[in-house]
């Protein structure tokens, strides 16, 4: 199978997560909290989109880049899966963390934490697609040219 489908999948959802990051930045930035099932919706979908996010990357991509039998590709998917494994927990921890009455009680730190979350998750996007995704994309033409040899 080729994994085109695949990636241009998850560029799609980097977009709906630069997007999504842009709500709550947005969000984050007014003097007030809004309405909890406001900001719930956003994070929400946030949510969603992410772990979907990381379930196709763990369960598509990684696999095939690490029994790729090259081995800088390799050590490339294998350092940002060590990373994912890290970002993945203090996301997850950062969303159980702030419940609405944390963030109505402390919306100064929710937004600090907020922003800084978002920030991480952001420049993982940027490097993913500047040096992960061309890799896997080479790896992925490389093997179509094989196959029709």
């Amino acid at each position: 199978m080729h994994m085109v489908h695949e990636m241009r999948r998850l560029r799609a959802e980097h977009a709906a997560l630069a997007t999504l990051s842009r709500f709550l930045m947005d969000i984050a930035a007014a003097p007030q909290p809004p309405r909890p099932t406001e900001l719930a919706a956003v994070r929400g979908m946030f949510r969603d989109t992410l772990v979907r996010h990381l379930k196709c990357e763990d369960w598509v991509l990684y696999p095939r880049l690490l029994a790729s039998g090259d081995a800088a590709l390799k050590r490339l998917a294998g350092e940002f899966v060590h990373e994912t494994g890290h970002l993945a927990e203090e996301f997850m921890a950062y969303d159980a963390r702030w419940t609405a009455e944390n963030v109505a009680g402390d919306w100064p730190g929710f937004c600090r934490e907020t922003e800084a979350i978002l920030d991480a998750i952001g420049m993982r996007i940027e490097r993913e697609e500047a040096d992960l995704y061309p890799a896997a994309e080479r790896l992925d033409t490389g093997q179509r040219r094989t196959a029709r040899a």
